[in-house]
């Protein structure tokens, strides 16, 4: 596995602090810009130009807002602060575009569109979590080194939060509906199986998904009951297994796509030992074969980037917490690691496990 430069490292690291510390004003994004236009007394007037977004004003998308008087010093400042806020967006775009030159991956207009829409609402502000392949696109930066392209598809994208969490914030973000119309027109509500009047995944026309999704707090018996999350806008969120594993202490990280979208992810560690888990519950489910080779794709990359870097030890920390939780998740694990796509990767997980135990033993 090809590692980056040093210079691309340092590159990714300040492209997250940028985003970090980027902030923006829904009233008038950064795709536009401030003009000042003479009125027929002759008095100045600031006005925003900007670009209207989604597939419904495919026939308008530029538009014209009136601001406010030039001579109107809380008007011109925020006129001044924006041109702060869009020469640090063009900053960030430079770096994004070094960064994919050098071997990054970006994801799909897409996923790199809903992400962004969906960073603006909120989520990750309320500990959202971003899973799945979008999020495993991020870990090119994080680690180091250029990912291979194939397990980095994706048809749909998928966010994470805890009940307990989403309850407690006692704050929400805006409709999610609405949010995702502003990238595509045609999202709709994907009724859930169990319980129709809950939404916990919504569809475009051309079958892209956006899924949310949740820790199985109950029974086996309601396994399948969409759980109402207050904090996200509307939207309830599927109970999985496995899943407060993978979302427990989160890293930040970005999204490569136009000025960069910072994210909350899994952490590396924790999206490997994840991976090899469910890749080998889904080898019971025919449906999900494909979806198992992904997982296991997934895991053994991660692997070895982490088996190769510092965060090895955390590599068999996360192995042997995932490990000793119970029977199932120790089976799991066990028959995934026989299947791995390379047999020195088994040794290289085995050795960071042995490293990890011996760290945690007795002296």
């Amino acid at each position: 596995m090809k590692p980056l430069s040093l210079a691309h490292q340092t590159m990714f690291s300040d492209l997250i602090q940028r985003c970090l510390d980027a902030e923006f004003d829904e009233t008038f994004p950064e795709n536009g810009s401030f003009a000042r236009v003479k009125g027929a007394n002759g008095q100045l007037f600031w006005y925003y130009k900007g670009y209207n977004r989604g597939a419904e004003n495919a026939g308008s998308k530029r538009f014209s807002k009136y601001v406010g008087p030039v001579a109107d010093p809380d008007v011109t400042a925020r006129v001044e602060r924006f041109q702060r806020v869009k020469a640090n967006y063009r900053e960030r775009r430079s770096l994004v575009t070094s960064l994919t030159a050098a071997g990054l991956p970006s994801p799909p207009a897409i996923v790199g569109d809903i992400v962004d829409v969906l960073w603006r609402a909120g989520p990750f502000r309320l500990h959202g979590v971003l899973v799945g392949t979008a999020a495993f696109q991020t870990y090119a930066g994080l680690l180091g080194v250029r990912l291979p392209s194939a397990p980095l598809m994706t048809g749909d994208v998928d966010f994470a939060q805890f009940h307990s969490i989403s309850v407690s914030v006692n704050d929400s973000i805006p409709p999610v509906l609405e949010a995702l119309r502003q990238v595509d027109a045609t999202f709709r509500e994907i009724p859930n199986l169990v319980n129709p009047r809950a939404a916990t995944g919504f569809s475009n026309a051309a079958g892209f998904k956006v899924e949310f999704l949740t820790p199985n707090r109950s029974k086996d018996d309601f396994a399948g009951e969409p759980a109402p999350m207050p904090a996200l806008g509307g939207a309830s969120a599927q109970p999985l297994r496995y899943l407060d594993f993978l979302i427990h202490q989160p890293v930040r990280s970005v999204l490569l796509h136009k000025g960069g979208v910072a994210v909350l992810v899994p952490s590396p560690e924790r999206f490997a030992v994840h991976k090899l888990i469910v890749s080998e519950l889904r080898r019971a489910d025919r449906d999900s074969a494909s979806k198992a080779r992904k997982d296991m794709e997934q895991a053994s990359v991660m692997i070895e980037a982490l088996a190769d870097s510092p965060s090895r030890l955390d590599l068999g920390l996360a192995y042997i917490e995932a490990r000793d939780r119970g029977l199932k998740w120790r089976e799991a694990l066990e028959g995934a690691r026989r299947k791995l796509s390379n047999p020195s990767l088994e040794s290289e997980l085995e050795a960071a496990i042995l490293e990890a135990g011996a760290r945690d033993a007795p002296h």
